[in-house]
């Protein structure tokens, strides 16, 4: 996710019982792939917090920005943490930083109750996927539409063009 244009970059579908933490480094290479030198930061939430993934991200030249759980590096200072009402803890820099994920809350509200894809009566992998894939085009298809208009104030407004 693009947090200055809350559009999607990349995506996939896994089973719900697979870990999102292993659908991680096909997302950030992909997104490497697209947006090359102009990937500079991946923020994410603790779920995402491994050494192994941390490290991936740091050798494609791109700043992690993921807290560590309480059960992770404890005593150690100078560290992003997000504890249980979700107060975020650490350096100025990264807590600001970290405030970017937002957006992607932002995006993943659209895409569930405006766009219908948590609402949904698929079943199959494929199916899931096929629906989430015209839930995104939707997104970049009412930005378009937002652009070409010159109304730019509507361009991540879903329920503008859905009236």
């Amino acid at each position: 996710m693009d947090a200055c244009s809350e559009l999607p970059v990349a995506f996939t579908v896994a089973p719900a019982n697979r870990n999102e933490k292993a659908e991680a480094p096909k997302l950030l290479a992909e997104s490497k792939r697209l947006l090359g030198e102009r990937l500079k930061v991946l923020v994410a939430d603790p779920q995402y917090s491994s050494e192994r993934f941390r490290g991936n991200v740091s050798a494609s030249d791109v700043l992690p920005v993921i807290p560590y759980p309480s059960n992770q590096r404890r005593g150690k200072r100078g560290l992003l943490r997000v504890d249980k009402p979700f107060h975020v803890h650490g350096p100025p820099r990264l807590k600001r930083l970290y405030g970017l994920r937002s957006a992607v809350e932002r995006v993943f509200s659209r895409l569930d109750l405006q766009l219908s894809l948590s609402i949904h009566k698929l079943r199959g992998l494929r199916n899931i996927s096929t629906h989430a894939a015209y839930c995104i085009i939707a997104l970049f298809l009412i930005a378009e539409a937002s652009w070409r208009l010159g109304d730019l104030s509507h361009i991540r407004s879903v329920t503008y063009f859905a009236t």
